[in-house]
């Protein structure tokens, strides 16, 4: 394919969302589940209730110790209390897991469907190894802070208020100690979670990063090995893991200053309330029963504080997550809908315009086209015409916009000015899927996906018969590869289709581009890895199938296309000139130039 005016940056020049919209998009994943979180919650409520009873019941054991009444009645609550709401709280904490990977999966569908649909440009802008960190890693922070966090802060803000009421309601002075040491650490933990934020998006970045560097050197392994390049590839890859490191380090060290927080105020605070306490209780002020009831709501506020801190610890480190994920779904997609008109398959009706027999026509009129705006353009006013069936084929020196022809057709990009036709109808007017439901489209590079070989053929024709493959593999001499393979068409190809030679590879997408029975088939430089016998026997297919299917050609070897019904030279984004081999030979200089080059033709 033509890539050289193709966008070469990998910057994104994304921004991250603001507090309220971060908090929008968490709503937005959360929505759906309101009832599980709910159910969480108040069982995460009526667990805390427990907790809260407790330590009156022991003020009243103390009295009662004190009186000599009996306890036993006291004791019994207590441990209904603890086994209660132990029994309670362990029921809300599955409801919220199972719920949290329900939120994540949710995500991941929802990015993988929106990924799969972007426009050629934007994935072109982004790698793809960031992409997948996103889908895999961002996702993963999504499980906490999705429903423990919420779930966390709500009980934690209800317990806290309920703990302080208590408090208030045993001693207000030995409140008003806590509080003021609560604050003190409290304002200190504030100024801490900024910084989880920050080095948490770093260290996401990092991850993605990571991501980046390993997809660069698995999906070149061969090279990567035979250039001797394992070294500083592994260096490569290590630089990205340790600026992940580095930045997961530094987020775990503030991480761990706020969640040691809690503890110390309680800590600060039980040491000035003992004080403060021992003296009024010393002054018989209030009962040794009030000073316990309240150390021990004060040693409660560990667990309510605590969910404090770790639900907006967990919200700060999902924040750049739900950024990076909501990036990803601002990038724009290829449109859905399914307008009124459909470009049918050969000898299948469909509503809309009604079927022409045999391939379809195709018109480029004034086309213009560049990836971005100010760079140059590929495409300057590309006119011609290619009537219904037939070869046409494009020729030119690297870089004239041949195969931008197929990726306009296509719709992998929209023309910048003019209009291409099919059959006579703007292809604009079409739906995407019934645009390209009637092209087979064989890349240069001919990708095979994992999978076995009959999952390969399959891919654009999910409802070929047997007979149909068994068709296409002959016309393409697949069957003689098939015969030889242990488990034939369910045969495994590999990673791209690593098993598979480069010939193998150019073969088995051409079948699956026939297995479509296309009336438009876009060759693009699908011949360039056979050997001579197998590009014979294909040119012969290729000229049987143009009888009754239009069929467009991107070549560089003149050989393959000097039988051409008509060949269109392409020389700077611009046509250049149209014809047979031999009118072009005679007429044009740049085609006889490559012609001669290519022995095609006396050198003169």
């Amino acid at each position: 394919m033509n890539t050289a005016s193709a966008p070469t940056t990998d910057e994104t020049h994304e921004t991250s969302l603001s507090a309220r919209e971060t908090a929008r998009a968490l709503y937005a994943y959360v929505r759906p589940h309101w009832w599980a979180v709910t159910l969480g919650l108040l069982c995460a409520l009526t667990g805390a209730a427990g907790g809260l009873l407790q330590p009156l019941a022991t003020k009243a054991l103390v009295d009662r110790l004190a009186t000599g009444e009996t306890i036993a009645g006291i004791l019994i609550a207590l441990t209904v209390l603890v086994v209660a709401g132990t029994a309670v709280e362990a029921f809300g904490a599955y409801v919220l897991e199972r719920t949290a990977e329900s939120v994540v999966l949710a995500a991941r569908r929802t990015l993988v469907g929106r990924l799969l649909r972007l426009r050629i440009a934007e994935f072109e802008r982004i790698p793809p190894g960031d992409l997948m960190s996103r889908i895999t890693s961002d996702t993963t922070l999504l499980r906490a802070v999705s429903t423990q966090a919420v779930v966390s802060a709500a009980t934690g803000t209800v317990t806290f208020t309920a703990a302080i009421v208590m408090m208030a309601f045993l001693d207000v002075v030995l409140l008003g100690v806590t509080l003021g040491v609560v604050v003190l650490v409290g304002g200190a933990v504030a100024l801490v979670m900024p910084k989880i934020a920050r080095a948490t998006e770093r260290a996401q970045q990092a991850v993605g990063e990571v991501s980046v560097a390993l997809e660069r050197t698995l999906g070149a392994f061969r090279t990567v090995k035979a250039s001797g390049a394992e070294e500083r590839e592994t260096a490569r890859v290590e630089a990205a893991a340790r600026r992940a490191w580095r930045h997961g380090v530094k987020s775990a060290k503030w991480e761990a200053a706020a969640g040691s927080a809690d503890e110390l105020a309680v800590q600060l605070a039980f040491l000035a309330v003992l004080a403060v306490g021992g003296t009024r209780v010393a002054s018989g002020e209030i009962p040794v029963s009030t000073l316990i009831a309240f150390l021990l709501y004060l040693f409660y506020l560990i667990e309510p504080v605590s969910r404090l801190v770790e639900a907006v610890s967990s919200y700060q480190e999902a924040a750049a997550a739900i950024s990076r994920i909501a990036q990803v779904e601002r990038l724009a997609t290829e449109p859905t809908d399914h307008p009124a008109g459909a470009l049918p398959r050969q000898g299948t009706p469909q509503p809309g315009p009604a079927p022409h027999p045999g391939g379809a026509s195709v018109r480029f009129e004034d086309v213009s086209f560049r990836y971005r705006p100010g760079q140059p353009h590929v495409h300057r006013q590309v006119s011609f015409e290619v009537p219904g069936t037939g070869m046409t084929a494009f020729v030119g020196p690297s870089g004239a916009g041949k195969s931008t022809v197929f990726a306009l057709l296509e719709r992998f990009h929209e023309t910048t000015g003019g209009r291409i036709l099919v059959d006579d109808n703007d292809i604009q007017h079409w739906s995407l899927s019934a645009l390209r439901s009637a092209i087979g489209y064989v890349e240069q590079d001919a990708p095979v996906l994992a999978g076995t070989l009959r999952e390969n053929l399959l891919l654009a024709a999910p409802g070929a018969t047997d007979d149909d493959i068994r068709d296409v593999l002959t016309r393409t001499k697949l069957d003689t590869l098939i015969e030889r393979l242990p488990h034939g068409l369910d045969t495994p190809v590999g990673h791209r289709g690593s098993k598979l030679s480069g010939g193998e590879r150019q073969r088995l997408a051409i079948a699956r581009a026939l297995l479509r029975r296309p009336r438009l088939l876009l060759l693009d430089e699908a011949t360039s890895q056979l050997d001579a016998v197998n590009e014979l026997a294909l040119r012969n297919v290729i000229t049987q199938v143009a009888r009754q299917t239009t069929v467009l050609v991107v070549a560089h070897r003149l050989s393959t296309v000097t039988g051409a019904d008509r060949i269109i030279v392409m020389d700077g984004g611009q046509v250049r000139a149209v014809g047979t081999h031999e009118e072009l030979v005679a007429q044009d200089q740049l085609y006889a130039q490559l012609a001669a080059t290519q022995l095609l033709t006396p050198t003169r």
